[in-house]
């Protein structure tokens, strides 16, 4: 009897199960491939929009600096005569801040609501603070009081100026970017320590030169994305503060624990306290742009001389720096003098002050936020290029450039996997399937309560994570029927 006749015995026993850590790395892989030829273009288009963002406040200085700056030198008009001189520009506008020329050559801009303008808009009219003569007006946007080519690019990389339609694409890329980094980690991770060379933290932050090929571009793509790790998942879970439903999961928690950025109190002694007229603007008490209130409202004459008494009690009380002065609507409403938000400030003090008397009412300084409220404030300046001034803007485009080059490099492997054969189109070669079922229950179980759990945080994660598994159920379907492998 010849081998191939030998009868097959029926206890022969079932392959041995891979071993977790194996199945592991085998859905990382697996997940770390589809998302990054899903997801990545996303990512793509907003590392190069962040690119353009990130050095925009610097841009900005150039380009706008006949609004920004002036070259005239000596002692400043008092503070009311240039803001008298922005409201004879702008007469039929209600003034809603001023903010006082930071350093000898910069301009003080003053403020107006204008119900023409969008939301967070503002006109804004620049004062030469030595001769408190107007140099120029324009629309600002923000807390940062943006220009209009800084706002231009904020929007490009908020949402592609396609309104909220465009807000999904960026949440997309930030809900999904720490994932397929983390996967990224577990994937080369494994592979570089696998070899057992010696040289396995060498290899695993620095590029093999010596390979060719497919070899050198999954080390060139490996090693710079170890690089920018950090980055990319604090760009990550910042940005997701920003999008429209993880966002807004992210508001429920910090309201929920109270992380939120305390306010200094703006109700005067003795007065009624507001009742939350849904036609005030917030933070500002006057009234929203549009409102019949607005088309109503005139700002008291002796408001405007009021700045001068409030700017130098803020002063005398340690507001110091680039302030924002919020000129209040109302009698029984304090002035606020809050420190800006802008390059290299990375507090915000703020203060309440009685304009009638110049008597301070409240004051809130930063040291008494909450550290988490505190750490909100530092991510969101950070994300923004705002925290260090120059450096940080060069750090997040160093970073953005070089996610580009990661993602540029990615497809360049998938590319050489044979994505196009005999003129059709075909998937490519993904990892093994089949590993999320060979998981013990001990780990299967908490794995899907994590992704269940993160889908419904990050609910476009989710969403998409279903379809990856959908299509590749398909794929493997397709697969089979043809006979391959899947």
């Amino acid at each position: 009897m010849s081998i191939t006749e030998l009868p097959v015995s029926s206890s022969t026993p079932p392959p041995a199960r891979p071993p977790t850590r194996g199945t592991l790395y085998a859905l990382a892989m697996r997940l770390h491939f589809y998302a990054g030829v899903f997801v990545a273009p996303f990512i793509l288009i907003a590392a190069i929009t962040g690119a353009l963002y990130s050095i925009a406040p610097t841009v900005e200085s150039i380009v706008d600096r006949n609004l920004l700056h002036v070259d005239s030198t000596g002692p400043a008009r008092p503070l009311s005569d240039q803001v008298a001189a922005a409201t004879a520009i702008e007469p039929n506008l209600v003034l809603a801040a001023v903010d006082p020329a930071p350093k000898p050559g910069d301009t003080t801009e003053v403020l107006f609501a204008d119900s023409s303008l969008g939301e967070s808009e503002h006109r804004a009219v620049f004062v030469n603070p030595v001769t408190a003569r107007p140099v120029g007006a324009s629309v600002v946007y923000g807390s940062t009081n943006s220009l209009p080519l800084r706002s231009w690019l904020d929007q490009l990389h908020r949402d592609l100026h396609l309104g909220q339609t465009g807000r999904l694409y960026s949440e997309l890329a930030a809900s999904w970017l720490w994932l397929i980094a983390l996967a990224g980690v577990a994937v080369w991770g494994k592979r570089v320590l696998d070899r057992r060379d010696g040289v396995a933290t060498r290899r695993l932050l620095w590029p093999d030169r010596s390979r060719t090929g497919r070899g050198r571009t999954l080390s060139w793509h490996a090693a710079v994305g170890m690089w920018i790790l950090l980055p990319l998942l604090f760009l990550s879970a910042t940005g997701m503060t920003w999008s429209t439903y993880a966002g807004a999961h992210v508001d429920t928690l910090r309201r929920q624990l109270d992380w939120q950025a305390p306010a200094v109190g703006t109700t005067l002694p003795g007065s009624r306290a507001p009742h939350g007229d849904s036609q005030m603007m917030p933070g500002m008490d006057m009234p929203m742009p549009g409102s019949d209130s607005m088309r109503q409202y005139r700002m008291p004459a002796d408001r405007v001389t009021q700045v001068d008494k409030v700017f130098a009690a803020a002063r005398g009380h340690g507001v110091d720096g680039p302030v924002e002065i919020t000129v209040p609507a109302t009698d029984d409403t304090a002035f606020v003098v809050k420190e800006r938000r802008i390059p290299g400030s990375p507090t915000q003090d703020s203060i309440a002050i009685d304009g009638r008397t110049g008597n301070v009412t409240d004051v809130l300084r930063y040291s008494s936020w909450p550290f988490m409220a505190k750490l909100a404030n530092w991510g969101i300046a950070l994300h923004m290029g705002m925290l260090f001034g120059l450096p940080n803007q060069l750090l997040l485009l160093v970073t953005m450039i070089a996610l580009i080059t990661v993602i540029v490099r990615g497809y360049l492997m998938w590319w050489k996997r044979g994505p196009v054969r005999a003129s059709r189109f075909a998937f490519g070669t993904p990892p093994l399937r089949g590993m999320l079922r060979r998981l013990p229950p001990v780990v299967l179980v908490p794995s899907i309560a994590a992704a269940a759990l993160i889908g419904w945080f990050a609910p476009l994660l989710g969403v998409t994570l279903v379809c990856f598994l959908a299509i590749d159920i398909m794929i493997g379907l397709a697969q089979s029927r043809r006979g391959r492998p899947a």
